[in-house]
């Protein structure tokens, strides 16, 4: 492995603790003793007593991070890319499959870049968060347009690709390249605001400014991909959001968290708010042993994905469909309720089954496809509409 570039000049210093309160989101008003200075007896390679924080993470993640995630043990920035969009908000249980269909179908960015939309959204389904596809998408088909299929690995020129922000450019340039940069996804965001006994909601700009300022003030003059790696690690595995394992950790010692007694509390959580309810009505509409699918509005939720078609919960349905495709049906049984959630809203889905008994030439359309059951299953479709189709 070679070793990773520095950067120029003198490493900077690591910065003490900082807190920002929940009532002014203005300053740093505390600050923390850093690091004791090193200690001159013997004692165990991941907790050595004196060392830098970085130091202690980086020992911990040598000795016992996670080696074998099926993205690591490459310098592949395509690879790499790949991983970091899939494992937004997506734990890594869920991606690893996910991971290996993807690079089976797509091999590099030129594979990808020259699919259809559909086939990448096929081997996204399920994954959620339907935009990050879009985005890695569109991300592809700009490094061949750009950087001619090369797979960049600077942090500018990977920060200006679609879907990929501060972290995730970091990231891919620190594994890819050795690059000496900050990240600052969401478990890293947890370890930094318990051990530097950071207030207030992460997602909140003065709070992810002052998160920003501790990962950078932290980060190491060298060994930047195991101290990556390490913060990614303790957070996964065990800074975790509930039930943290703090014996295990090797900044324990110093977590102003741990000391205070105020592990549960921090990072505060995001501000509690009523989540808006929408319910509506998908149809079912069968035809001599086939499902009608529609492709959704590329915009807005399942963006371009294919779904079932949908009409207001007190909508007749009948005249629904003679208005809508000039067919004539019979309403079936309604199947049970299905709930969603998404960020921002919830979502209740009520199906119901639809025979039809004609449907004129003139309803076929794009984005309209008959299928049999089995077929679409193997369509791109949002994860509560298989889930339904599997049902039937």
């Amino acid at each position: 492995m070679p070793p990773p570039r520095r950067a120029s000049g003198s490493p900077r210093a690591e910065r003490p603790a900082a807190r920002v309160t929940r009532t002014s989101a203005r300053s740093v008003q505390s600050a923390i003793p850093p690091p004791a200075s090193a200690s001159r007896g013997k004692s165990s390679s991941a907790r050595k007593p004196g060392a830098s924080f970085a130091a202690r993470v980086v020992r911990w993640q040598k000795a016992l991070g996670r080696h074998d995630l099926p993205w690591q043990n490459t310098h592949d920035a395509y690879r790499i890319w790949l991983s970091e969009i899939m494992l937004q908000q997506t734990q890594v249980t869920t991606v690893a499959p996910y991971y290996s269909r993807f690079l089976a179908a797509f091999p590099d960015v030129g594979a990808l870049a020259a699919a259809g939309e559909d086939r990448v959204l096929e081997h996204w389904s399920g994954l959620g968060y339907y935009r990050r596809a879009h985005h890695l998408h569109a991300a592809a088909k700009a490094v061949v347009a750009r950087h001619g299929g090369i797979f960049p690995t600077d942090v500018d020129a990977l920060a200006a690709l679609p879907g990929i922000g501060r972290s995730t450019a970091a990231a891919i340039a620190v594994f890819s390249a050795g690059a000496r940069a900050a990240i600052l996804d969401g478990n890293v965001k947890r370890v930094l605001a318990r051990h530097r006994g950071i207030d207030g909601y992460p997602g909140a700009p003065a709070v992810e400014r002052a998160l920003w300022d501790a990962a950078d003030g932290l980060l190491p003059a060298r060994d930047v991909r195991a101290y990556t790696q390490g913060m990614m690690d303790l957070g996964a595995t065990v800074c975790t959001r509930t039930a943290p394992r703090c014996d295990a950790c090797p900044v324990a010692r110093d977590c102003v968290a741990r000391r205070e007694g105020r592990i549960a509390e921090l990072p505060s959580p995001r501000p509690r708010k009523v989540l808006p309810h929408r319910t509506v009505r998908v149809l079912v509409l069968e035809r001599a042993g086939m499902i009608l699918l529609e492709k959704r509005p590329a915009a807005g939720i399942w963006g371009g994905l294919w779904s079932l078609p949908e009409v207001d919960v007190d909508a007749d349905v009948v005249a629904q469909c003679r208005t809508r495709f000039s067919a004539a049906v019979a309403a079936g049984e309604t199947l049970p309720s299905i709930e969603h959630g998404f960020t921002h809203y919830r979502l209740t889905i009520r199906p119901q089954r639809i025979a039809v008994r004609t449907w004129p030439p003139r309803a076929e359309a794009p984005g309209r496809l008959w299928l049999t059951r089995d077929d679409a299953l193997a369509a791109a479709l949002p994860a509560p509409i298989r889930k339904l189709l599997r049902s039937l």
